[in-house]
């Protein structure tokens, strides 16, 4: 069985596969992508694992969760600024590092793209939040998933209390995230306002309820 099949026994994809245009993708990233991702893309779609981990998607509802969206540039950016200025210890070369997703407390996940033309044998690298910390998995994404959410491998930088529920995949509902005015009625998904939040400097909890001050801060800046 492979790492795919046992990932989509734990947590069921909730809709057919999506048959991503790829050529396309990876024209636009100018870098080939591993087939264990763009087969996890297909089959799942955008979405969250175990309400904490977002891998990024050609079709992410949000900048904030798009692979090829400015995010992934941005955040190596500011790698290159902490690895010049030594903010904080970067264990692999910024310009080796490819965003593929975050977390609800702001962690990152990375490809380590070496070598750069086998993504196949490309590895898992994750950051802390607000630390130094980096946790590196030698395998693939999917394989990183599956590892996580059975609770094989544990991530320092996670919650311990990650798996108290069975893991399972939220999708993303574009329409959530129109820049509608903001009602007494929660979004049925906060995960992306509190990625933004975190990514803004604003202190939010990994669960419950938002600040109001936080939710009109993340509508204003999803209007043009």
């Amino acid at each position: 069985m492979t790492d795919l099949q046992s990932l989509t026994r734990l947590c069921p994809p909730p809709n057919p596969p999506m048959n991503i245009n790829w050529d396309a993708i990876e024209a636009r990233l100018g870098t080939p992508l591993p087939h264990d991702y763009k087969q996890l893309a297909d089959q799942y779609g955008p979405g969250t694992f175990a309400d904490y981990i977002h891998l990024f998607h050609p079709h992410g509802a949000t900048e904030y969760v798009n692979l090829t969206g400015p995010v992934p540039t941005r955040i190596r950016e500011q790698l290159r600024k902490d690895h010049q200025q030594g903010t904080h210890p970067v264990p692999y070369h910024p310009d080796q590092l490819l965003a593929c997703g975050t977390t609800s407390n702001g962690e990152y996940l990375f490809w380590i793209t070496d070598p750069a033309t086998h993504p196949d044998h490309w590895h898992i690298a994750v950051n802390e939040a607000r630390g130094p910390r980096w946790h590196t998995h030698h395998g693939t994404i999917t394989h990183f998933l599956l590892s996580v959410l059975t609770g094989q491998e544990h991530v320092p930088q996670f919650p311990t209390g990650l798996l108290d529920t069975p893991p399972a995949f939220t999708p993303s509902h574009p329409t959530l995230w129109k820049p509608e005015p903001i009602t007494d009625q929660p979004p049925t998904d906060t995960a992306a306002i509190r990625t933004w939040a975190r990514a803004n400097g604003y202190d939010v909890p990994l669960r419950g309820r938002i600040p109001p001050h936080v939710r009109e801060a993340w509508q204003n800046a999803q209007t043009p």
